[in-house]
């Protein structure tokens, strides 16, 4: 869990970086995630000469989607959770995975999206086993939580969901997308060797380091990027490396002039032009890659 730690860390750095939350808070946050006053310190201090504003609140229109249901299904140490949309005449089914506070209603509209425009969609509680994401009233507690797992539960996880999805959805194609630390978990389950999914697409995701995909034979991977996201595209040569080392057909695609969550219309990095390209591009590329 090196590498999901570390990246949650750094994720509390940039907000504070980049204005969106104050130094208390930064502090108060990374010491949920295990970090000390003698850490945390010096790691905001070198973020302060930056002098970045605020970023601006989100703006745009956000297509609808179809409605979601909540589910429960069989997971390999309990009960998981989940919001799931069925398609009316499915071409595939994805599995979606949450950013860094569990499963939200903005990820549960992600799979509304999918399913209004063809595609099942399963997106799933990572933070199941503690309740559920509804549990936690402070989102960093939340994160908190999702840092404190157990090596490989996640994965394990993710791959029960993809049961549920070849249950709810025979004979068609699953793939995995995710965003910010689900993005990283796409990854994760790539490198896991899955072998039953047909596409995936890790949304400014964190690749692993020494990450293998060979063994996720059949994916073909559509990797999205944002020009600013320095953080996040620092793995991304190395994610291209892998990709190409293991045969997978795939596209890296970096936005211009946008940032990290981009995607995300509830969040202050919001770019709904970009939002609005990359989804175009997604839809696009499992329709051809799904079957």
């Amino acid at each position: 869990m090196a590498d999901i730690s570390g990246y949650l860390t750094s994720e509390v750095v940039v907000d504070y970086a980049d204005g969106l939350i104050e130094r208390r808070e930064a502090l108060r946050r990374l010491a949920l995630l295990g970090v000390g006053a003698a850490v945390a310190v010096p790691m905001l201090a070198a973020c302060e000469s930056n002098g970045k504003p605020a970023a601006p609140a989100p703006s745009g229109d956000v297509p609808t989607g179809l409605p979601t249901e909540a589910i429960t299904f069989t997971g390999p140490r309990g009960t998981l959770q989940g919001a799931w949309a069925a398609a009316a005449d499915p071409k595939g089914s994805v599995l979606v995975i949450h950013e860094n506070r569990g499963l939200t209603d903005h990820i549960r509209s992600v799979a509304g999206r999918l399913a209004a425009s063809g595609f099942s969609a399963l997106a799933i509680d990572l933070l199941s086993e503690e309740g559920g994401a509804a549990t936690f009233t402070d989102p960093a507690k939340a994160t908190a939580a999702l840092n404190a797992a157990a090596p490989g539960r996640f994965v394990a996880d993710l791959r029960a969901a993809v049961d549920e999805l070849l249950r709810r959805a025979p004979g068609r194609q699953v793939a995995a997308m995710g965003f910010c630390f689900g993005g990283g978990m796409t990854w994760q389950l790539l490198a896991a060797g899955e072998p039953r999914l047909g596409a995936a697409a890790p949304f400014y995701g964190p690749f692993p380091g020494g990450g293998d995909l060979s063994g996720s034979k059949g994916a073909a991977v559509l990797g999205i990027y944002a020009e600013k996201d320095a953080r996040v595209n620092a793995s991304r040569d190395a994610a291209t490396q892998a990709l190409e080392q293991a045969g997978l057909t795939h596209e890296i695609v970096t936005y211009p002039d946008a940032d990290h969550a981009f995607f995300n219309d509830t969040g202050q990095r919001y770019a709904p032009q970009a939002a609005a390209q990359a989804y175009e591009k997604l839809i696009g590329w499992f329709t051809t890659h799904l079957r």
